[in-house]
């Protein structure tokens, strides 16, 4: 009998030989995971065994690479990789977790509620404080706050976190605030802006959230960024990003030029409205960038050369109003019908 799938879908993962990160595309199972260099490959590039494995998130072995989860074997072979966002990491990490558990209680795999940190009380979990934090109306505000000679947009201080678990009585004093504050440090929910934050996520073992009105931070998926005092048209370029992230994720991407596609990281936001796309293996600086204002996205079945590259189905593309058109690939229909809602929405509201 086949071990049963459990979850798929592109991650980065930092190869065993050549130590550089690529995208692949990666299937969980009951077993093992299992990691692809092409959805439509028949054959995987390797096989992880889950059993006797152990997992560590998050992995802060990488510096300024976030987002990653180490898996180890139980001949100690480590296995590293990363997310496109952090709701994405969340679910790959907890899934694993409870397959690892389900083969060593010899157990059929099933899932379990939202995991809880093991660093903090069992009542605390740190995914739904994370979304409530992110609350429109009620959550933690995202200001734009200025710090020597130096802007940060869409950040918030330590001492705001602190008041704010505080007041929504998510703790009971500020040393108990703290500490949930820095188990959110610790899983990558929330990241240091500033020199000093840094500083306090940097030392020690155990990164340390520091209650201070100096210390900034932001969500790790928000549309946080950094400025110096800069000419007029940087400032336009920062504007494409001050929107808030509707949706991200990876997809394929053809190319313009030489029709090939390729994995990319897409982050999509509103007012204004701008897709733009990253290569996921690599750093913060996008390769591109799609003005939604008036564009045009459907579903499509058929794309020229798309076949040649053994692409086919879960197919959609966007228009843009001076007509440049983009074809990309989603990994399932229902991805693909959350990606043409979101834009459509976008598209129409953003400026």
């Amino acid at each position: 009998m086949e071990p049963q799938e459990i979850r798929e879908g592109y991650l980065v993962k930092k190869g065993t030989v050549l130590n550089s990160w690529k995208a692949v595309w990666v299937v969980l199972s009951e077993d093992g995971v299992e990691f692809y260099k092409k959805k439509t490959d028949r054959s995987p590039k390797g096989m992880i065994p889950l059993k006797g494995a152990k997992l560590i998130s998050p992995c802060q072995d990488f510096g300024k690479r976030t987002l990653v989860f180490k898996l180890t074997t139980e001949k100690k072979q480590d296995h590293f990789f990363q997310a496109s966002h952090v709701e994405e990491r969340e679910f790959w990490v907890k899934d694993i977790k409870r397959a690892i558990t389900c083969l060593e209680g010899g157990r059929k795999f099933a899932r379990k509620s939202t995991r809880r940190s093991i660093r903090l009380p069992d009542t605390i979990n740190l995914t739904e404080l994370y979304t409530l934090m992110k609350d429109q109306d009620d959550g933690v505000k995202e200001l734009k706050l200025e710090q020597e000679n130096r802007v940060f947009n869409h950040c918030f201080t330590g001492a705001t976190v602190i008041e704010w678990l505080i007041s929504q009585g998510k703790a009971r004093n500020r040393p108990e605030a703290v500490m949930l504050a820095t188990g959110l440090l610790n899983e990558g929910f929330l990241q240091p802006a500033g020199d000093m934050s840094k500083e306090g996520a940097e030392c020690g073992e155990q990164s340390a959230f520091l209650d201070n009105t100096n210390a900034l931070y932001y969500f790790a998926d928000s549309g946080f960024f950094c400025e110096g005092y800069s000419s007029d048209e940087d400032v336009l370029v920062k504007e494409e990003f001050r929107g808030n992230i509707i949706k991200q994720g990876c997809l394929l991407k053809q190319g313009h030029r030489r029709k090939n596609w390729k994995v990319r990281k897409f982050i999509l936001r509103d007012d204004p409205a701008y897709m733009h796309y990253y290569d996921p293996s690599k750093g913060d600086d996008p390769l591109g960038s799609i003005h939604l204002r008036g564009s045009v996205v459907t579903a499509v079945e058929y794309v020229p050369d798309a076949k040649k590259y053994d692409i086919d189905g879960n197919l959609f593309e966007i228009i843009t109003s001076d007509e440049t058109h983009y074809f990309l690939q989603a990994a399932t229909a229902e991805e693909r019908k959350e990606w043409i809602k979101a834009v459509q929405a976008v598209s129409k509201s953003g400026k």
